[in-house]
Parts: structure tokens; sequence; C-alpha cells
């Protein structure tokens, strides 16, 4: 099984559409106003939803895989999006850098490498504990 498409909630279309064009995804539908969606990487989609009135939004928590946090964080900057916290190295051995979007998402852009199916702490590694 693979993921290949997340719906986020929203309460703003045209806020929502900036951040994610900001944040670097190229956006391939766009039904203003409720619906937009963007390409990730060719295969994988993410949707935004604008959500009805009195909707709840901004419980959701989206990692967005990159081969450098690093730049991809410093690109998005340059195009405006702010991050709660920069790149830096977790206690559970990925890199993360951690931005919200405007319907109170939190989008991580974070680098695990072997450490996201490999951690040291794996069941039957032969270690226990620690890390998520």
């Amino acid at each position: 099984m693979n993921l290949n498409h997340v719906t986020l909630p929203a309460h703003d279309y045209t806020a929502s559409v900036a951040f994610y064009i900001a944040l670097g995804l190229t956006q391939i539908v766009a039904a203003p106003p409720r619906y937009a969606r963007f390409e990730m990487d060719g295969e994988s989609t993410l949707s935004i939803e604008v959500l009805a009135d009195g909707a709840r939004s901004g419980a959701a928590e989206i990692y967005l895989h990159c081969d450098d946090v690093d730049a991809a964080v410093a690109a998005a900057a340059a195009r405006g999006v702010v991050f709660d916290y920069p790149p830096r190295d977790e206690d559970y051995l990925w890199r993360c850098a951690r931005t919200t979007d405007p319907a109170g998402n939190r989008i991580l852009l974070y680098h695990a490498g072997v450490n996201q199916h490999f951690p040291p702490w794996r069941i039957g590694s032969g270690e226990s504990g620690g890390g998520a």
C-alpha cells in the first residue's frame, strides 16, 4: 500500500492556494472557491477543501519528504513561507522543519533516510524503546 493523496481542510481558498504554491507544490486543479489539488512528486497529490462555516480545521499534521530539508526550507522561505521552527535534527533521527498553513494544519518538511523504516529501535532489531 502507498499513500498517494491527502485532503486538508481549509477556511480561505486564496490564502491556502498561495501557501502551498509558496511551499513549492504545483497546482493541478483549481475549483475556487472550494477545492484545489497540488502535485507533489509526480505521483502523490495533496488537496485543500474549504470547509462549511463552523467546521473544524487545523487538526492535521502532514509530513512532506524532501531530500534536502535545508534547501527546501530556504526556497519556501524565499517565497514568503514562515516556519514555526527551522530545520533541526530530532531525537527520532529525522531532520524536520515545521510550518503551519492558513487553516492551522501543521506541515513538516522532513528527511528520514533509512530511519523512517529502519530506526535503531525498530521492532525485531534487538533494541527496544525510544523514538517515533
